[in-house]
């Protein structure tokens, strides 16, 4: 919880600064750490699920992989119904420059019905289905907020996807963008709330 976020992120600014080249110092720094903080620390967040002690009282039958799991189906439902709601409904862009495809109804439908997934799946949480529904629609819009951040990064460099490795889907990150800011919510809900 401390070596990414603090130790590695003085580790790098010193190294850079030791390699003596002044000259865009603060910009090479800054996306190094960034690119740490997004794709390993925020990340690290989902196999850190797997550790976290619930209380019995509240963890029910929930284990780590299934927090995992639930975590994984709502955040991506929600980008897949974010997707077709946005197609069949979706008529105000909302951010027509970094994502040009992403609606306002696209977003308020897709994160409605992906917090009734959630809710629906609330056996694999320590939650009841009305929590699992609220927890759900917070972690919506924070991999909302994920993919947008990323689609702003990805639109900076220039380029539309981070790779080719899916044909048509771009790269691994291009499909776990939302979890960037979502793993990290949950973590933090479920440790604070249920953690024993």
């Amino acid at each position: 919880t401390v070596f990414v976020p603090v130790w590695a992120f003085l580790f790098m600014a010193a190294r850079s600064a030791l390699a003596g080249d002044a000259k865009g110092y603060l910009e090479r720094t800054a996306k190094i750490q960034w690119g740490l903080m997004s794709c390993v620390f925020a990340l690290s967040h989902i196999p850190a699920l797997t550790t976290l002690p619930l209380r019995a009282e509240l963890g029910g039958t929930a284990r780590g992989p299934d927090l995992v799991l639930w975590l994984l189906l709502v955040v991506q439902l929600s980008d897949v119904f974010q997707y077709i709601w946005g197609k069949s409904l979706g008529r105000h862009p909302l951010a027509p420059v970094l994502s040009p495809k992403k609606t306002w109804e696209g977003l308020l439908l897709g994160v409605l019905s992906a917090a009734g997934a959630g809710a629906a799946l609330c056996w694999l949480t320590p939650f009841p289905p009305w929590q699992a529904a609220l927890v759900a629609l917070a972690l919506c819009l924070a991999g909302f907020f994920g993919g947008l951040v990323m689609s702003a990064i990805k639109r900076d460099a220039g380029i539309k996807d981070w790779s080719h490795l899916i044909p048509g889907h771009g790269g691994i990150l291009d499909r776990v963008d939302s979890l960037v800011f979502a793993a990290p919510a949950f973590f933090h809900i479920v440790r604070y709330c249920c953690g024993g």
